[in-house]
């Protein structure tokens, strides 16, 4: 779920008098008052669970990484619930909010890794320790910030349960935020999260209950219900087994994109997982709150959100657009044209980033496309889907909100005194949203262009460093050239190349704003105490 959308809801759902209670019942417990690491400590157990039944799958199957998992397992959840019982949410003073959510990510992720350090899923023979450490970075960070990419090569290697723990980690990665920002933060007694609502800055549609943890609860079933539809649905067609159905439901959900296989969903070769997966790739980009709705037999969220029309319009256009390319300019026939392309518009368009290519000459192969469908494909990996979906990218809300300032702005030009407001729909949106937007949209051009100007410096290729860099912003999943669907990030770049983009990852997932402040506050009060 996207952090922004919820942490909206959280701001216009908790009221003053709840927050003073939670507060004062959470500080009798006692322990040093000490937000960034309580939070931190709730965070490590919950993984620590998904280590410790990925050991008992492994146990139950292949049998080789049982001992790295149950091993991390429990110093993962050990380290958590020391931290949470010496622990207690302190002050609600914005630098601690946002130091909370980004050491949380950073910590997780690199936690995270210490299962495929300990199993040695990156050492392929005589492998330096610091780049098995690298990858197993690298890869954490892609599936905690749901992007996708992998530095993975041999993918026999691995035992069944730690492949799934790594298909678990996209799935904590995609509801994660929602936990931090929804439930957990709201519950502390924080404020501070109006600095987030940019990222949803329509009327209040995803008021789902007056109660918080409610409200993450039902976000939480909604997700869970998701997951099972598509395990189901992908065992229930010729091809994938029970194990293959849960790996890829939990990655379709969270729109990560893992695969327990090399050759993702072409592993299958098969128009009806293909179908199946499109159709969870798209579900998966919607807004979340809609489908709560939905089950509950209202289904006027759907029809009512210019969000979710601009969606699938995109998707509509997109997908014309790229399989005409390949069809015409391509040399594809129709069918061969729009398996092709369907199936890459939506797993970029939402941010997914499953590949149907079965081998690097397949037509599904995207990086031997022509040129004009490759800078759709781009622009996709830029936008994103919606607000309150899983889905990264600038979402589509900001774009309609964005073009409506810029066309203002035109129009300004001829009436300079007439007062023009921007509209979402039928609603207006107010000043602060969208000079909030800009401020995003600016931010985001910057990281792009400074992160391009890093890989580059560190001998990556111009193509590939576009690709990867907003791929990486976006959690996209693969990028351009030598870093397509069918290459692994571990041969596309070097080792300081994968942490930046380890790096862009989170920063990306936590849309910019808590990672930038993170830093930018402490920095802001330090000047402020010594000045």
């Amino acid at each position: 779920m996207d952090s922004a959308a919820a942490a909206g809801a959280a701001m216009k759902i908790l009221r003053p008098l709840e927050i003073r209670r939670a507060t004062e019942l959470h500080h009798d417990r006692g322990g040093v008052p000490n937000t960034p690491l309580h939070v931190m400590g709730i965070a490590l157990a919950f993984v620590a669970v998904g280590m410790l039944l990925s050991a008992l799958i492994e146990a139950g199957s292949t049998n080789r990484d049982t001992g790295p998992l149950v091993v991390s397992g429990f110093l993962t959840f050990g380290l958590g619930a020391f931290l949470w019982w010496a622990t207690r949410p302190g002050s609600a003073r914005a630098r601690d909010v946002f130091a909370a959510v980004g050491w949380t990510w950073i910590v997780i992720t690199l936690v995270g890794a210490l299962p495929y350090i300990l199993a040695g899923t990156f050492d392929l023979g005589g492998t330096p320790m610091t780049e098995q450490i690298v990858n197993s970075i690298f890869e954490s960070a892609s599936g905690y910030s749901c992007t996708g990419s992998t530095a993975l090569v041999d993918f026999e290697s691995p035992g069944r349960g730690l492949l799934m723990y790594r298909q678990a980690t996209q799935w904590y990665g995609g509801m994660g935020i929602v936990v931090l920002a929804v439930a957990v933060l709201p519950f502390l007694g924080v404020g501070g999260l109006d600095l987030m609502t940019a990222e949803a800055p329509g009327p209040s549609s995803d008021r789902l209950t007056p109660r918080i943890a409610e409200t993450a609860k039902r976000l939480w079933a909604t997700y869970a219900v998701l997951t099972v539809g598509v395990g189901i649905a992908l065992f229930a067609v010729p091809g994938p087994s029970l194990y293959d159905g849960l790996a890829h439901g939990l990655s379709t959900a969270s729109t990560g994109g893992f695969s327990p296989y090399g050759k993702s969903i072409g592993h299958y070769n098969s128009v009806l997982v293909e179908s199946v997966i499109i159709i969870g790739m798209v579900i998966g980009g919607m807004n979340f709150a809609h489908h709560w709705r939905a089950l509950q037999g209202r289904f006027s969220g759907y029809v009512n959100d210019p969000e979710l029309r601009t969606y699938l319009l995109m998707l509509a256009v997109c997908t014309a657009l790229v399989v005409g390319l390949l069809w015409v300019d391509g040399g594809l026939a129709f069918g061969a044209a729009f398996r092709a392309g369907i199936f890459n518009v939506v797993s970029l368009g939402t941010s997914t980033g499953f590949g149907n290519a079965t081998n690097q000459a397949s037509n599904g192969n995207f990086v031997l496309w022509v040129p004009a469908a490759q800078m759709v494909l781009l622009f996709l990996m830029v936008v994103g889907a919606c607000t309150g979906s899983t889905s990264g990218g600038i979402k589509v809300m900001r774009l309609q909100v964005l073009l409506g300032h810029s066309i203002r702005s035109v129009r300004r030009t001829q009436q300079p005194r007439a007062v023009i407001p921007v509209r979402h729909g039928s609603h207006a949106v107010s000043e602060d949203i969208v000079s909030r937007m800009a401020g995003f949209f600016v931010l985001y051009l910057l990281l792009v262009l400074s992160g391009i100007v890093i890989l580059t410096g560190l001998g990556a290729g111009l193509l590939e460093s576009i690709g990867a860099i907003v791929g990486s912003l976006g959690n996209m999943g693969p990028a351009l050239g030598e870093a397509g669907p069918t290459a692994s990030f571990s041969e596309a770049f070097s080792q300081p190349a994968r942490l930046v983009l380890a790096l862009f990852m989170i920063i990306g997932r936590l849309e910019i704003f808590p990672m930038m402040l993170m830093f930018a506050l402490p920095a802001r009060a330090l000047r402020e105490r010594f000045s």
